[in-house]
């Protein structure tokens, strides 16, 4: 018996002994695991942190009182595709703007004062703009981009800025836009700070309202600096500014403010009576203003509705008007037109009576051309009558080109026109018109005059450099369209090389030799042809000096002495100094990084093509070699974590190449980010998947421990 019992206390004691062994081995397994999670959450912390950096922006921002600030927020798409999204602006901790599913919402303190920015190149899809900044305003603003439809619905989207505002000593709270009905009354806040040693000035659309004897008549300036206009009317809509200046110090500080006046569609303008062509096409008018815009127009004939649409041939524009795509008898009545918007409409226009008349028709058509000779008299003929009672309509002459009649020299007989004395400005052409109640016609004519050579230039002279030489003229005559070519050589040379100089009275010729003697002859031409050449010139170049080096002699094809045809010229010889690629810049984008550069300075006109090299740091080994004839190229599939440099060169027709600037791109090394991410995130769940098979193979063994002593 007591052996018996001396042998079950020894199973409880080493029953005890493995239960203890188990729980030491458990706690040593589960702090290890505790110690490698603490890591993994210490790795993750400072990776969010390294991305929060990269993420999220924070600026400074400065702005005074009664200006405006935007503060920019782009939104991070996943995968560069757009997708719902709702905004979140928050001030201080406290939220004060949001936008979801098209619902905006805005604190009272802000109310008028914020907006989204919408389409602007420069600032993200959820930039935000706050107006008549107060003093209050100054503090920490972030924004916040959620995807309700996405999970997790938050990214690395958040953007802070910190606003100070400065310049309030004079203005303690700015006014703010405002939308009235018309017959309000608008009050617009401009509270000085010391209003005893202030004085306060209003303007509207930049003039002062004093000026304006209506709106001042029912305006009101309070000792505090606000403004109230009672009652309004549509005429006040616009911007006020309010301008206070300091009677001491002289300092001048203003605000801004935008006041929108809505009121019911109104008639404006209605004419009694308005003549319609009959056969032609004609519109039919409401002159009305209304804010909100219009939404429809009701037109009535002869008291009963006019509908457009079921009557043929006629439609109603989106202004409302009435096109009429040919009049006839049964158009003629008395019309009204009433607006409408959606604030209503402030009644019908007065009577409008439309009659349908005939259009007047040409008796006599001016020729199709008039040839005349210089101080010829010409007659241009024209005259009309109209269909309905044979009246005369009224008959004016135009020139095409708007320039007036020759004044004392030209007279109108009937519908005839007749110019005394012609002179080379009267060529052209000119337009007969016809004009009744009802509609004008026209008819067209050219007056020529026989070709005369322009007189050729004279008083030529010249100054020069070393290879350059400057020479000018006089015209042999003053004449539109009057161009000129400048013609040169060396004095032995044979053949002549040409400058087209355009209607300029001076042209440079570059690349010349120096301390050598040039001919020159200076031909003038109009569109009716060539006139003469101007007596040869000769002029010489200075003598070079002693670290010149000589150029070639005219570093351009010959030309022969035939003169050529063509009529774009330029003002100076052109220089042949071939130059770089200017201004080379690189922005990352989502695909790559994109190369931008601009034009070279010097010798375009043999531009080739563009090359753009690559080379790897620190080894500068060259990575890749492209080519483009455009501006702007797009580098890719650079590898993560490397470091670039790239030049642009500019290649020649003779493939010489000169580079340009050199530019050095890092590039990330996203792949380093997401392969700790991805290992974290598997540690974490082997680590979980440990610790669970811990504890089931602990519960295994006590139970497995306690059946036994169960059992002895």
């Amino acid at each position: 018996m007591q052996q018996h019992k001396h042998q079950h206390h020894y199973q409880q004691k080493q029953q005890q002994y493995q239960i203890n062994n188990i729980s030491k081995i458990t706690v040593i397994l589960l702090s290890r695991v505790f110690a490698t999670f603490v890591l993994l959450v210490t790795i993750l912390i400072n990776i969010s942190c390294v991305q929060c950096t990269d993420e999220d922006t924070t600026s400074n921002l400065e702005a005074k009182v009664g200006s405006y600030v935007v503060f920019n927020c782009q939104i991070d798409f996943p995968y560069e595709y757009d997708i719902p999204y709702a905004v979140y602006w928050s001030k201080d901790d406290k939220q004060i703007f949001s936008k979801y599913f098209g619902t905006i919402s805005v604190s009272e303190r802000y109310a008028g004062r914020l907006s989204l920015v919408e389409n602007h190149e420069d600032y993200g899809k959820a930039s935000l703009n706050l107006t008549a900044i107060r003093e209050s305003d100054q503090g920490w603003y972030h924004c916040q981009i959620n995807f309700p439809n996405r999970t997790p619905s938050f990214r690395n989207n958040g953007t802070w800025h910190h606003l100070t505002v400065e310049g309030g000593s004079l203005i303690k709270i700015p006014p703010i836009n405002m939308t009235l009905m018309e017959g309000q009354t608008a009050i617009f806040h401009c509270f000085m700070k010391h209003p005893e040693i202030s004085t306060v000035t209003w303007l509207k659309d930049n003039d002062p309202i004093r000026e304006n004897a209506d709106l001042w008549r029912r305006a009101k300036i309070d000792p505090d600096g606000s403004l109230s206009i009672d009652p309004t009317m549509m005429s006040d809509l616009g911007e006020y500014e309010c301008q206070v200046q300091n009677d001491q110090t002289a300092e001048v500080q203003t605000a801004k403010a935008f006041l929108n006046i809505q009121y019911r569609a109104k008639v404006i303008y209605s004419s009694p009576e308005v003549y319609l062509p009959y056969g032609q096409p004609a519109m039919l008018d409401c002159h009305y203003r209304a804010n909100p815009p219009l939404k429809n127009m009701h037109w009535e004939k002869d008291g009963l509705l006019f509908d457009s649409y079921n009557v043929p041939g006629v439609y109603k524009k989106n202004n409302g008007s009435l096109y009429f795509t040919k009049v006839d008898e049964s158009f003629s009545g008395a019309y009204t037109c009433t607006p409408y918007n959606e604030l209503g409409t402030d009644g019908p226009s007065p009577v409008i009576n439309v009659v349908v008349q005939r259009p007047p028709v040409f008796t006599t058509l001016p020729k199709g051309m008039y040839i005349h000779k210089l101080g010829d008299d010409a007659q241009l003929s024209c005259d009309a009558i109209d269909r309905d009672d044979h009246r005369r309509p009224v008959i004016v002459w135009i020139k095409e080109d708007n320039t007036p009649l020759p004044e004392g020299r030209y007279k109108l007989e009937g519908g005839n026109l007749t110019i005394t004395n012609i002179t080379e400005s009267d060529r052209g052409i000119y337009q007969c018109s016809a004009t009744n109640d009802a509609a004008t016609i026209t008819a067209k004519t050219e007056l020529i005059i026989e070709n005369v050579a322009p007189r050729p230039p004279y008083n030529l002279s010249a100054n020069s450099t070393e290879t350059e030489i400057s020479i000018a003229w006089q015209p042999g005559q003053i004449r539109p369209n009057l161009e000129y070519t400048v013609m040169y050589r060396l004095s032995e040379a044979p053949e002549w090389r040409i400058a087209r100089v355009g209607s300029k009275l001076q042209a440079t010729i570059k690349n010349l030799r120096p301390g050598r003697e040039y001919e020159f002859m200076v031909l003038s031409q109009d569109p009716s042809g060539d006139g003469m050449f101007s007596r040869m010139f000769r002029h010489a170049t200075k003598p070079k000096v002693n670290d010149y080096i000589e150029p070639e002699l005219f570093q351009a094809p010959a030309m022969s002495t035939t003169m050529p045809t063509e009529s774009t010229i330029s003002p100076t010889f052109p220089s042949f100094n071939f130059g770089p690629p200017q201004n080379l810049t690189v922005k990352a984008r989502s695909r790559g990084f994109i190369l931008l550069w601009e034009p070279p300075n010097n010798g375009l006109d043999q531009l080739r093509l563009y090359s753009i090299k690559t080379w790897l740091e620190p080894e500068h080994k060259l990575f890749a070699h492209d080519n483009t004839y455009d501006t702007h190229f797009l580098l890719a599939n650079l590898m993560d974590g490397g470091t670039y440099t790239v030049q642009v060169f500019s290649i020649s027709q003779d493939n010489e190449e000169i580079g340009s600037n050199i530019v050095t791109i890092e590039v990330p090394n996203t792949r380093r980010k997401k392969a700790v991410l991805i290992g974290s995130a598997v540690s974490i769940i082997f680590l979980i998947t440990a610790f669970s098979v811990g504890l089931y193979i602990k519960r295994i063994c006590i139970k497995k421990v306690k059946s036994n002593g169960e059992k002895i």
